[in-house]
């Protein structure tokens, strides 16, 4: 469905509360499934990245098609070959087809793993046989995703002589790797990081009960509609301040964006400030998810920036720096915002109504696979929403 998508005055003041972290989510649905302990985990989220992973952890089917969702094929990948005496066919769409695995599956056939490509060698699908895999030295690029480094310390517990896994070269996403091992840690898990080597010995995932936290990435769209707003105040309820998620530096570089953001009574007020820097640099090796929404926002005000460690931006659901680029520039002619499948293009242009006028975004449901409720939450922030009838 295609919507158009407006604010009658640029003012914002709404109380929004956010969809809980499918990072999180993600990674505690895979210890569950591993743990042989009562896990129980509230508030999961309802992103159509965690449906699709605890439909493929919990299918008495053998075909499992994961549709878009990149963590979901990753986590499967590690979590499918560890399960002895079971055989499985993981695919996906179109997009997750022609995103690279061969870094993930290399690592897992030396640990002892029976993966084959069905079709193209590097790429889904995958037949996965399961069995017991071998601990041990392994090496593993840091430059491709940090997925699937999280992917393969998810499994490490359960290995005989754990794992000694050597990262190699710069470590994009570095928080979700760190998030992973925190994540461990809360259920017994110990382990080692010193410098680019990830040590963890053969140990048991404790039982517990874990509330997941709201999503700061969501959060990153309310720092942009705030800075594209001529006056707002906006509560985001369920965002922890010492949270996992390495996305919560969007408050860091928002601030100099005309974003003041203050807990108060556990929830997070965004207002108005009169920070705005220009000719700004960001490294997002660690934060590349917080591209979009920040891109778009400079360009709405007309900053300039320097942006790095952005490369593995070209093999997330679109090459997003391709994809912003050339939606960027449709603004001053047609307004019709094509999304690519990718969730965070729908949310990360939908805010530019407020600077550019009315806009058509295309294929709105994409945002169904982290914020179900995005359009929910925009018209209670006073956005007018509109569907076109085809």
């Amino acid at each position: 469905m295609n919507c158009k998508i407006s604010h009658p005055n640029n003012i914002i003041n709404c109380e929004i509360n956010l969809p809980p972290s499918k990072s999180i989510s993600n990674r505690l649905l895979i210890i569950q499934a591993l743990s042989n302990k009562a896990i129980t985990i509230n508030n999961v989220s309802k992103s159509e990245d965690t449906i699709n992973l605890k439909k493929g952890i919990c299918s008495s089917s053998k075909n499992i098609d994961i549709n878009h969702s990149g963590t979901a094929f990753r986590f499967l990948t590690s979590y499918f070959s560890s399960i002895k005496n079971k055989e499985y066919v993981l695919t996906g769409s179109k997009r997750i087809q022609q995103r690279p695995i061969k870094e993930l599956v290399d690592t897992l056939i030396k640990m002892g793993s029976n993966i084959k490509y069905i079709n193209k060698k590097g790429f889904a699908p995958l037949k996965i046989k399961g069995k017991s895999l071998k601990g041990g030295s392994y090496q593993v690029s840091g430059k491709v995703s940090s997925q699937f480094i999280s992917s393969i310390l998810l499994i490490a517990p359960t290995l005989d002589n754990g794992i000694r896994l050597k990262i190699d070269g710069p470590l994009v996403s570095a928080p979700y790797v760190d998030m992973t091992l925190q994540i461990m840690k809360e259920f017994g898990i110990e382990s080692k990081w010193q410098n680019n080597v990830i040590e963890i010995k053969k140990q048991c995932y404790e039982s517990k009960i874990v509330t997941v936290e709201g999503d700061w990435s969501a959060a990153s769209f309310w720092f942009e509609i705030a800075a594209l707003s001529s006056k707002c105040k906006i509560v985001l309820n369920g965002l922890e301040e010492k949270s996992l998620q390495g996305d919560k530096n969007c408050r860091d570089f928002f601030h100099n964006l005309g974003v003041s953001s203050k807990f108060s009574n556990k929830s997070l007020i965004l207002k108005k400030n009169k920070n705005i820097s220009s000719n700004l640099k960001y490294n997002l090796i660690r934060y590349p998810d917080l591209y979009q929404p920040l891109a778009c926002t400079l360009f709405a005000k007309n900053i300039k920036a320097h942006f790095s460690g952005t490369d593995s931006l070209k093999i997330k659901e679109t090459n997003r720096l391709h994809a912003v680029s050339n939606e960027l520039q449709k603004l001053n002619s047609s307004k019709i915002i094509d999304t690519y499948n990718d969730h965070r293009m729908a949310m990360s242009f939908a805010p530019l109504c407020l600077s550019h006028g009315e806009l058509q975004i295309n294929n709105v449901d994409v945002v169904n696979k982290s914020y179900p409720k995005f359009w929910n939450d925009l018209k209670k922030a006073g956005f007018k929403i509109s569907p076109l009838i085809a």
